[in-house]
Order: C-alpha cells, then structure tokens, then sequence
C-alpha cells in the first residue's frame, strides 16, 4: 500500500486509491448502513416497476416505457457505485483499477446524461396526452419510442466519450489517491499533471448545454400543459389531468435538485468541507433511484393497483 501512496512520478498509474468520504473514515461503517438501505431499495423497488408493466397488459404504453427507461438508467447509475463503495465502508477496498475507474467515470456520467433526456422524453409524452390526446397514440407509436430511446442513449454516450477518452491521455505524476468516493470526472483529472482546462471546459460545457436545453424543453412542454390544464372546465378536470403530471415533476425535482446542489457546492463552494461535497455527490445518485419507483408507485393509480393486485394474488 505505501508504493500507491507515494507521489514519486508515474505517468499511467495501474490503480488509483478511492478514499471513501475523507475526514469521515471513521463514521464511514455508521454512513454505510443508509447507503445500503438506499441501495437496496432502489433494487428492489425498479426491479418491480419493470416487473409490474411487464406483467400487466394495460401499463404498455408510451409513458411506462419511458418510466421503464428510467428504471434501467437508475439501476445503472446506482449499481455504477454503491458495489464499490461498500466495499471501501465495509472491507477497506480503496484500490480501483485504472482502467476500471475510467469505465465507471464513463457510466456514472454518461447516464445522467440518459437520465435526463428521459425526462424531456417524459415530458413530451404528457404535452401530448394533455394538449393533443386524439393524435397521442398515433404520434408516440413503438417505432417513435424505440427512436427517442437510440436518440436519448447516443446522445449520453457520445457526449461522454471524450471525458474518459481525455483523462487517459494525462500524466499522472502527482498522486494516485482520489479523495471521493468513486472516479467523479473532475477528482481524477484534477490529479494530472498537466494542463487540465480542456477537460474542465468540456466537462462545464456539457453540463451547462445539458441542463439548460433538457430544462428548457421540459419547462416549455409544462408551459403548454399548464395552459390546456387551466382551460378546462371544472376545478375537478383540472385536478385530474394534473395529477397525471406530479410523478413526472417529482420525480424531476428529486433528480435534478440535489444535481444542482452538488455542481454549484464542487464548483462555487471553495468554502464548503471536502467531506460535504462528497457526501453531496453521493446523495445525487442515490436518492433518485431510490425516490423515482416510490413516487411513481405512490402517485399513479394504475401502478399502485397492479402492485396491490400482485400482492394479494401472492397471498392468496
């Protein structure tokens, strides 16, 4: 272990060394035990919204697609990490493979990008629904769906290429000890001993153009649903038609609210404790996966029916 703490030169160090959370080494076996409820419950709980629309003939439509698309996103986005971070909580696992650390920086990334294209998927689905119902299952058929998910997937993976593509090009003569809990772009670049800006740049640029297009189409398709909801009739109409919108906005501020949190606190908060920014981090990709299957299981009827139902034929 001490050659991998050294910080004599080596241009392609063969593993680096995830600290965990720094400065909570010592909470790190108390911290684990939320962590892994998370987990466990964002297994489960998307393992079940994929087995319910599988199972049940009424749910195949546009809108439980795109939700199972979700599903598989936040199965990845939380199996990308919490394995290994366990491993550092309960077994002291720090070391990571380079290549291995590249690969997981390339999944983290490239599915919160897949994520949220997911949503501005989401949204169109209900602008449709609610703004132009007559043409919703003619325009949303499987062959447009199957071409919104090839659409959302590429653009995540092509977008993200050039992040690990480019950190595997530094030297690394500094040190192999990322202080994270997993290979998040910006700790492992910030490592090298070169001129990082291209990646830091690049990485800048592809959250900001991300976030502000995906933002605005959402925000714009709500815009449209908003002016058809108000238009109807009755208080209860409206009512109605809304609630078939609140899953698809919680599960929206539960993803990019503590998103948000954690780009503005690494990127502004030159103030705020190491040990919060990682915490922060973590919180970002696991209480999504965790939250999205309870709020949509919690929020739609035809999914909190077929759960019921399911139940009561186990029991039975």
């Amino acid at each position: 272990m001490s050659d991998s703490n050294n910080t004599s030169d080596f241009t392609n160090p063969s593993t680096f060394i995830l600290l965990g959370i720094p400065g909570l080494e010592a909470a790190h076996i108390w911290i684990s035990i939320p962590f892994c409820a998370m987990y466990t419950i964002a297994i489960l709980g998307n393992f079940t919204i994929l087995y319910i629309v599988k199972m049940e003939p009424s749910l195949h439509g546009s809108m439980y697609y795109f939700l199972c698309m979700l599903a598989v996103t936040d199965l990845v986005l939380s199996t990308s990490t919490l394995p290994k971070m366990l491993s550092i909580f309960w077994f002291n696992s720090r070391e990571i493979n380079f290549s291995a650390c590249l690969t997981q920086m390339y999944f983290i990334h490239c599915f919160t990008v897949v994520e949220s294209g997911i949503f501005v998927a989401m949204a169109f689905d209900r602008y449709m629904a609610i703004c132009d119902p007559l043409r919703h299952s003619s325009t949303l058929t499987n062959r447009i769906m199957a071409k919104i998910t090839i659409a959302v997937v590429l653009r995540g993976g092509i977008l993200i290429i050039p992040k690990p593509f480019l950190a595997r090009q530094w030297p690394y003569c500094r040190t192999n000890i990322i202080a994270h809990s997993y290979c998040e772009h910006m700790a492992v670049v910030k490592l090298a001993c070169a001129d990082i800006r291209i990646s830091s740049y690049y990485g800048l640029f592809v959250a900001f153009n991300v976030a502000s297009l995906d933002l605005f189409f959402i925000t714009v398709s709500y815009i449209q649903i908003l002016r058809a909801i108000f238009s109807l009739p009755t208080k209860d109409a409206r009512l109605k038609t809304f609630r078939t919108c609140s899953s698809h906005l919680g599960v929206i501020s539960a993803s990019y609210i503590p998103s948000l949190f954690s780009f503005l606190t690494h990127r502004f908060g030159q103030n705020v404790s190491l040990n919060f920014h990682v915490l922060m981090a973590n919180v970002y990709l696991l209480v999504p996966p965790m939250l999205n299957p309870i709020i949509y299981g919690v929020r739609t009827k035809q999914i909190r029916d077929s759960l019921l139902r399911l139940f009561t034929h186990q029991w039975a």
